[in-house]
């Protein structure tokens, strides 16, 4: 592919945390009946609908199967850095946008927010940590790759795009729709092949996942994996695709996804007073370093 982007087609959002404002908005927590304006970040509603939409255009438009091969094909040789998972976490703390009005709150916090929300409801230390490092893989933002490759809600490449996934009316300028060997029901699948055999289009979720296949529990692989794959966990869209075991498996990410949601709150968690037990957690798990 090797397209020149203009800026803005690289970052199209104001700041990342439009994308995860918007799921706030399709998605709201089940146990609020009402929320008022102000319990979202602070934007014109008009303003952040049209940088979405604009997101979506270049996401839908770009990531074809072509395209996800080629971003597998130099990603996953995990050659651009070496380093701890702390030094990570400095590194994606760096992702902090000045220009967000309604919060200070850096990568680390996020991240320590779903993470305790996990551990206070008394799940395994394994879920926790998927619940600490889920978001790592935005790492990719950092060596180049446009807001649209990073972020955004995940789908199946290789087959027809449901038009149960966000804004299917820009798959139009995807030159896979127009493809025979992409654009029918199954594509280059087979009926119930199993998820692991399908294409995802690329992003955090898939980056991290191969990052971590060697690592953590099976569950927590899946909610690493799936936890964007919204036109799944929430319409059942991709069924045919998936064996029962996939289905089994997609229990986890249902479980994982309210506490990646719902666990954005405005007060900072302590992050000095809990780093102790992240760190013993993470050497629990994982290596003294990780290839990225």
């Amino acid at each position: 592919m090797n397209q020149k982007f203009t800026e803005k087609e690289v970052s199209p959002l104001s700041s990342m945390e439009d994308w995860e404002d918007d799921l706030l908005k399709r998605y709201p927590d089940p146990e609020e009946s009402v929320k008022t304006k102000e319990e979202y970040r602070n934007y014109v509603d008009s303003e952040r609908v049209d940088t979405v939409r604009e997101f979506y255009r270049l996401n839908h438009t770009y990531q074809t199967y072509d395209f996800v091969k080629e971003k597998r094909a130099d990603f996953l040789k995990f050659d651009k850095r070496e380093m701890s998972l702390w030094e990570a976490v400095d590194f994606l703390n760096t992702l902090v946008d000045d220009s967000d009005p309604d919060t200070s709150l850096d990568q680390l916090q996020h991240l320590l927010q779903t993470s305790e929300a996990i551990r206070a409801d008394g799940h395994p230390d394994w879920f926790v940590l998927t619940g600490f490092m889920h978001d790592m893989g935005k790492v990719l933002c950092l060596f180049g790759e446009p807001q649209w490759a990073v972020v955004g809600d995940t789908f199946p490449v290789g087959c027809q795009h449901s038009d149960k996934i966000v804004y299917p009316e820009f798959f139009a300028a995807n030159p896979d729709s127009t493809d025979e060997r992409y654009n029918t029901k199954y594509g280059i699948y087979e009926p119930n092949c199993g998820l692991d055999n399908v294409r995802m289009s690329w992003g955090h979720d898939e980056y991290l996942y191969q990052m971590m296949k060697d690592y953590l529990p099976e569950p927590a692989l899946y909610m690493i994996r799936y936890h964007s794959f919204y036109s799944q966990h929430r319409e059942n869209a991709y069924s045919h695709l998936m064996t029962e075991h996939d289905h089994k498996m997609f229990e986890w990410v249902n479980k994982f996804n309210p506490y990646d949601l719902y666990s954005k709150v405005p007060v900072p968690p302590d992050a000095k007073a809990l780093r102790p037990y992240y760190e013993d957690l993470v050497a629990k798990y994982l290596p003294s370093t990780l290839k990225f």
